[in-house]
């Protein structure tokens, strides 16, 4: 299989954020066929869906991985699972407090709509706090249907976000 590149979102907001992060970038890498290409800085952004959460701290990375996008996801979950994430079965955690928040943003160019997996990422064009991070490794990489990370960006407000040291 010929290796795309994958645009992958982490966040978090409950305990040692930071270190999850980087475990998680860590576990990234380690991934079959799969190799870490870059990671964003880490930004504190305002909780978001929820606002009665504390702040959350994100980042986003890029892949190079002969995964597909389903066996990607897979291993997202896998790692969140093994770093503390628990989800609940109903989704009622959707935009609560997390340990660690995994998203498969970008496939290459592909675009797929299956029963829990959506590529590009959904509400990707509309989330400052992915986007910036993600502008800091990938600003020409294209979200279909959209145009580039720094198109999407340029169209959102990113006040309230800020990079951390």
């Amino acid at each position: 299989m010929t290796p795309v590149v994958s645009c992958v979102g982490l966040g978090g907001n409950v305990g040692d954020v930071a270190h999850a992060l980087s475990q998680a970038l860590a576990a990234l890498d380690a991934l079959p066929r799969t190799r870490l290409l870059r990671a964003s800085r880490f930004y504190r952004t305002p909780a978001w869906g929820r606002r009665e959460q504390p702040d959350f701290i994100n980042a986003a990375a890029t892949l190079e991985t002969t995964l597909s996008a389903r066996e990607l996801l897979d291993g997202l979950l896998d790692i969140e699972r093994r770093l503390g994430r628990e989800r609940s079965t109903d989704g009622s955690d959707r935009w609560g407090p997390r340990t660690l928040d995994l998203d498969l943003l970008l496939h290459g160019d592909a675009v797929i709509d299956e029963p829990g997996l959506r590529v590009p990422h959904p509400h990707l064009h509309e989330r400052a706090f992915v986007l910036l991070p993600l502008a800091d490794i990938a600003p020409d990489a294209i979200i279909p249907g959209v145009g580039t990370v720094a198109q999407a960006l340029a169209a959102l407000d990113a006040s309230g976000i800020e990079a951390l040291p």
